[in-house]
């Protein structure tokens, strides 16, 4: 399963308290592929580095780009499928250059992906993705 996980989501998965850790677990353990682009790990990095701080912000980062079931994504064209909050469209981007299962995410500017049929783009909450480990 092939997977991009919006901003947000990703930070909840990270503490070891978190009900959603065992997401971050089997990323880990390699059981789903993550796929990211530069916009998105650029995104990471900075929201990691205002939720936590600059240190761990780098290692997760590195973790990130070192695991096998990590894919680089490369955007070629951007769809920009979302208008209300346009910076989700890198997700949406990375997700259709991955050809990904599903984007991650609860955030309502995403519902809009139900109407458009083509390219296709599922959603899936963390809770349900917590689901299949």
């Amino acid at each position: 399963m092939r997977v991009v996980i919006d901003t947000n989501y990703f930070l909840a998965i990270l503490p070891k308290k978190s009900i959603y850790r065992p997401i971050f677990d089997a990323f880990r353990q390699s059981k789903f592929e993550l796929a990211v682009s530069s916009e998105i790990l650029d995104e990471y990095a900075e929201i990691f580095e205002q939720k936590m701080n600059a240190e761990i912000s780098a290692n997760i980062i590195e973790l990130i780009l070192k695991q096998p079931n990590s894919i680089r994504t490369e955007i070629f064209y951007r769809w920009e499928l979302i208008t209300a909050d346009y910076d989700d469209n890198k997700f949406v981007d990375s997700a259709i250059s991955a050809n990904a299962d599903f984007i991650v995410t609860s955030d309502k500017h995403y519902n809009v992906l139900e109407q458009i049929p083509f390219p296709s783009v599922k959603i899936i909450s963390l809770r349900e993705f917590l689901f299949f480990f």
